[in-house]
Order: C-alpha cells, then structure tokens, then sequence
C-alpha cells in the first residue's frame, strides 16, 4: 500500500467514537463508549502527520510516542503499537479512557489548526484493549534485586505507576492501600459507565505479577505512622506517598447539613461500595430522591449527575459561571448533555431548605453574571441581585477536594502549604521529611490521572537514586 500523502491525510475526517445510545444507557452502568473497529482504528491513525516536531508529545504529561504508536497502528503492528505506548505509560486503557485529552495532547495536534484532532484519546484505549483482549501483556523485564524495600501509601494513578516503576528497578515493593481493594480514585471516584473495574483490575493484576505486595485495610497515619515504616518493625529504605485528594470542599451556605446534602466524593462512593448500580439485584441502603441538584460543573459533577440519573432521578446541574468556563472534558459534558442533564448555568446556590424532619426539599440560587476575569483567568461570577428557588430533595456537592490529611497531620516533618497541600520538589518528589516521597493529587491538590502518573515517575527515578546511595549527590535533604 502506497504511504498516503499529508494532503490525503488531511482529507480524511475523524472517526466518531461508537456509543450506546442516551436513551438506552441511562438505564444502565455499562462502559458508553463500544470502541473502534480494527480497519477504523487503523484509519484513523493515518491521520496522524507524523510531524518532526509533534506538539502532542510535549502536551503529554508522560511523554507517550504518539506519532510512533499511531504509525505503528496504521501499519498494523499492534503488538509494536502497545509496546511503544508501554515506554512510558503503565495504565494506556485508563488514560485513553479518562485523561483530558482535548486539553493535552489533543489540543496542541496539528491535524486540529485545521480540522479536527486525531482521535488520540480513543487510539489509546483502542490499543491497549486490543492488547487485554488478545492476552499479548508482558511483564517487563525486572532488574536484579537490590535489596532494598519500598512502601507505597495508596494504590490509586501515583501509587499504581509509582510501584511499577520502583519494582521495574529491582527494589522490594510493598502498596498499603485504606481500603479493601486497590485503585483508588478510579474505582471509588469514576462510574463503571466511564471506567469498568476489569480495565483497573488487569493493572493490579499485572502488579501482583511483578511481585508488588498489596496490604489492604490499612490507614497509614492511623495504623502505623512513615516512622513505623521506616523504623526497624518494618524496616522500609524510603516511603513513596500518593493518597490523594480525598477531603470534599463545601460551600458553607446555610442548610449544607441537612439530611439529603452530599458531597460527591461520598455519593459516588456509596454508589460503588454498596452496589446500587445492580439495583435491585443488590438492594442498597443509599438514600436519593427523585429530584436531585448537583453543584459544579467539573467531570466529579458529570459522574456524580449521570449516575443520578441511572438511578432514576430527575438531575439538574447548577453552576455559578457559563458553560464555556465549566471544567468538566468536551466529553463528559456532551454525554451528560444527551443523556437529559438540566443544566442550570450562571446559578449560585446560597441557602438549601429544609423541611420538618431536616430533609432537604429546595434549593435557593442566586443569579450570576460575568465580570472581568478573576486569578484563574475566568471571568468572575458576580450576583445579579435575581434569585430563584427550585424544588430538590438530593443534593450533591461537586466542587472538588482538599488534600487527604491524615499523612501531613500524623507527621509533623512534612511540610504543608496554606492549603494543606504537601510542598515537594517537582522535578524529584521529594517531600521535607527525608526518605519520603510523594506524587499526584496530595501534591497539586485535585488534578488528572495523567498528571499524577508523570509526577510519581519523576519521583520513582529519583527515590531509587536515594536508595541507591546516590541522592545526596542530588541535594535532596542536607
């Protein structure tokens, strides 16, 4: 077959991405998307120019070859494909099904100055479930065992790549993770519609494999302390921390404690944990009404709204700026959008009103406006003086999260910012309290998978750097 040339390449318009349709999938918690045919997938690669100086790559937080494992898709080399993704990606089915690709690699794609983007995002998922279906995975090559052991606190996106990465070095690696199960925030905070558990499942798997120990029900910070851990009852060489941001942000309005108020982090939980998605095969304790308010318009308010509705419910979203300034992907909000969500933009909610029992049955919101941009560089949400009342008896609050406290809290070493984010050296991990590393969202605040992947990277190489007895070079700790 003749190589095509840029100009054929641009002709070529992006493949849609199959799906179940609204109608038939608020009814259940199925994985929307139904993923490429293998002669659409490999067309949609050939849109990929191949630039000498592919901006995707830059825009990638884990500098993924994407020229090079689309090329290799379009050839038909599957198997090289994936290999070329698992350079530098240890969870490609999670990142091509849940990172912000419209804001990363895809944004910056030359194909898109004139057209659309290549479907970077959906060749990504493509790919590895090629690779899961087909049972091509291998396991790594591990280096010889240096005799050093590793604790990693939590299993979710940090703590998952951070462990791959300091066992793919020869170390002893050991996950404790609070709770029953690994994962995280993509088991606990994701819906099964955007991220089904045997896609997260197959990465544990695939740990356990190398020789990763996983330790469940266990709170580092309450169960035992970093000091245990590296003290002699473990006997830890250095501890890589990644629990994440799990502490809820509320607004403080009046009726915020009323029963029916959630946050999302504990509706999405309680949804999972109590499997309320099998209902009424799994019969749940989970309260929620037939009209429920959701508040923010990130991808937490897109999750928390649709599985709302899966659940029976009559959902509106409300949002204090317009929908240009939302959050939330292109994706998310254009699924929640076909799927009935009311949206109710420019809407501040101020008071949640209560009845005779402290059940909420109203909410209250101010009308907004936009002003001039604010620190964010959005435009600020200014009160119009309008405001209206809206019957709502669940209301979910999605307005992001804090740093998960209970590490910074239980060691004093640790060094916290005004907002209780834990200040470690970006390029290395490396926090205050020497031996102790830390990557992803309890370093940042609340971000994206991939972000947390390329920061507990950065951290893996230089943990094994001080275990190796090279970190002093590096002026970690004095």
């Amino acid at each position: 077959m003749a190589e095509l040339t840029p100009k054929e390449r641009m002709a070529i318009e992006r493949h849609p991405m199959p799906e179940q349709r609204p109608e038939d999938r608020v009814k259940n918690f199925d994985e929307v998307p139904l993923g490429f045919a293998q002669e659409v997938a490999m067309r949609e690669a050939a849109r990929c120019l191949d630039c000498k100086s592919p901006q995707c790559v830059e825009g990638c937080p884990v500098s993924i070859d994407i020229p090079g494992f689309l090329k290799l898709i379009e050839k038909g080399d599957f198997k090289g494909s994936v290999k070329k993704i698992r350079e530098t990606n240890f969870l490609p089915a999670i990142c091509g099904r849940v990172c912000p690709q419209d804001q990363q690699c895809e944004l910056v794609c030359i194909v898109g100055k004139r057209g659309k983007p290549v479907a970077i995002g959906s060749l990504e998922r493509w790919i590895s479930d090629y690779e899961r279906e087909n049972k091509i995975r291998e396991i790594p090559e591990v280096a010889a065992a240096t005799g050093k052991k590793i604790a990693v606190v939590g299993s979710g996106p940090a703590g998952m790549t951070a462990a791959y990465e300091i066992r793919k070095r020869g170390h002893d690696v050991t996950v404790f993770e609070a709770f029953h199960r690994g994962g995280g925030v993509l088991v606990y905070g994701i819906p099964r519609f955007r991220l089904p558990l045997s896609v997260i499942d197959e990465d544990l798997n695939f740990l356990e494999k190398m020789g990763v120990k996983f330790i469940y029900n266990t709170i580092v910070g309450k169960s035992m302390s970093l000091d245990d851990l590296l003290g002699s009852e473990w006997g830890f060489d250095a501890v890589f921390v990644g629990t994440g941001a799990g502490l809820p942000k509320m607004t403080g309005v009046p009726g915020e404690n009323l029963n029916g108020v959630y946050s999302a982090n504990e509706y999405l939980t309680r949804v999972y944990l109590m499997g309320a998605g099998n209902f009424p095969d799994n019969v749940t304790p989970l309260y929620q009404g037939k009209k429920v308010g959701i508040i923010g318009a990130g991808n937490t308010a897109m999750d928390a709204a649709r599985t709302a509705k899966r659940l029976g419910a009559d959902v509106t979203l409300y949002y204090r700026r317009s929908e240009e300034e939302a959050p939330a992907r292109t994706e998310e909000l254009h699924h929640a959008k076909e799927e009935f969500i009311n949206f109710k933009f420019l809407s501040n909610p101020v008071e949640f009103i209560g009845d005779d029992n402290f059940f909420i049955k109203q909410i209250k919101c101010d009308v907004m406006k936009l002003g001039e941009p604010d620190d964010s560089g959005r435009r600020k949400p200014e009160a119009t003086g309008e405001s209206f009342i809206d019957d709502c008896d669940t209301a979910i609050m999605a307005l992001g999260c804090d740093v998960n406290p209970i590490i910074p809290t239980s060691t004093p070493e640790i060094e916290v910012n005004k907002w209780g984010v834990v200040v470690a050296d970006p390029e290395t991990g490396a926090t205050s309290k020497k031996a102790v590393f830390a990557g992803g969202d309890l370093i940042t605040g609340g971000s994206t998978v991939i972000n947390a992947m390329g920061q507990a990277k950065r951290a893996a190489a230089a943990l094994h750097d001080f275990v190796m007895e090279q970190g002093n070079a590096f002026g970690y700790w004095k």
